[in-house]
């Protein structure tokens, strides 16, 4: 039997369980290390002329991205260190919480970028340097009309992490562990993941994954089946992903998820989320604002859900923060909220009387 579909209030809600580990850090996140270059276009005029569908993610050579760039850049771009792992980790960090990234960049101007903002984000990093390679670089050309984005990435030195297994320390001193998607689309980042969720496994550490793209489906059907049933404790999808991933409508493909993963979160966007929470089922609202860019959101929310399930925070509650958080990210241009006092005052009337 399903269960019922009326939200009960966030008072009578279970909280999510209190994960009483010694440990070092709250959450430690693995993912591909990508500067974002944010360009604001006019129309699409440079979307016709350089061939990109507009409102996708397009994989290219390094060579490929200058070229784009050079078309672009004279519009003003801002530069700054994303990745959908990386942007829940470090609105994690300005929000208080304890974390660390571990990912690989370039020897070059980008990645001495990235590392800094990270670490001013987090306090510190697990990030390798490969000296003589290109920091992975997304650029996101986001539409004025409508805060749309056209991603145009380059993987470069995120494409492998060899040193993996110094994570794995980090990993069993974690009380979470965090993934996207995009790790399981192959080659040695998705080698590393693997290792990542078997050492999580092996420790008791929970894991927390963001499919991140319905690409990511599309591309890896099968295996995030495999991932998401054999090694999730949180799965975070969005509407378009949760239908790919199960051939049903959101409403239905969450409870689908949910016969195998403990707590499930759909996000829909201005309609708000859905939160299942074992059996129980919590519609989640939205905090409107003008939609700048929407670079970022869907991290954003799994930073605001994921800082209540840390704190054993009732699955409402958890989702009204992910929304909060992601307003907040919505209402400017870059994917991660730097103003740390903004997510704290958010975090701070998302909290449950009795947290």
């Amino acid at each position: 039997m399903r269960p019922s579909r009326r939200a009960p209030s966030r008072d009578r809600l279970p909280a999510l369980p209190k994960l009483e580990v010694a440990v070092r850090y709250e959450v430690a996140g693995l993912g591909n290390a990508i500067v974002d270059v944010l360009v604001r276009i006019p129309d699409d005029t440079i979307l016709g002329r350089q061939g990109l569908k507009r409102g996708v993610m397009h994989p290219v050579d390094h060579a490929r991205w200058s070229e784009i760039y050079e078309d672009v850049k004279e519009l003003g771009a801002e530069i700054t260190a994303g990745g959908s792992c990386a942007n829940t980790i470090s609105a994690l960090g300005l929000a208080g919480r304890r974390v660390t990234f571990c990912g690989q960049v370039g020897g070059d101007q980008f990645g001495a970028l990235y590392r800094a903002q990270m670490r001013e984000a987090c306090g510190e990093d697990a990030l390798h340097e490969v000296r003589g390679a290109n920091t992975g670089k997304c650029l996101s050309l986001i539409s004025r009309s409508d805060a749309e984005r056209t991603l145009i990435t380059h993987l470069g030195a995120a494409t492998e992490l060899p040193h993996i297994g110094e994570f794995a320390a980090v990993i069993r001193q974690s009380r979470l562990l965090h993934v996207t998607g995009y790790l399981f689309l192959g080659g040695p980042m998705a080698d590393a993941a693997r290792f990542a969720l078997g050492v999580a496994q092996e420790a008791g550490v929970p894991v927390s994954i963001d499919v991140a793209d319905p690409f990511v489906i599309h591309a890896v059907r099968e295996e995030m089946w495999r991932v998401v049933r054999d090694h999730a404790s949180i799965v975070f999808l969005n509407a378009e992903e949760s239908t790919a991933l199960t051939d049903l409508p959101p409403a239905d493909a969450i409870h689908a998820v949910a016969a195998h993963v403990p707590t499930v979160i759909v996000k829909q966007g201005s309609k708000g989320s859905l939160v299942r929470h074992h059996e129980e089922l919590v519609r989640v609202g939205v905090h409107p604002v003008e939609a700048i860019d929407t670079t970022g959101a869907g991290d954003a929310y799994a930073a605001g859900f994921l800082y209540g399930f840390i704190e054993g925070w009732p699955p409402a509650a958890c989702g009204d923060l992910g929304s909060r958080f992601a307003s907040l990210t919505v209402g400017q241009i870059g994917p991660v909220v730097r103003d740390a006092a903004a997510l704290r005052r958010a975090v701070e009337h998302a909290r449950p009387r009795h947290a």
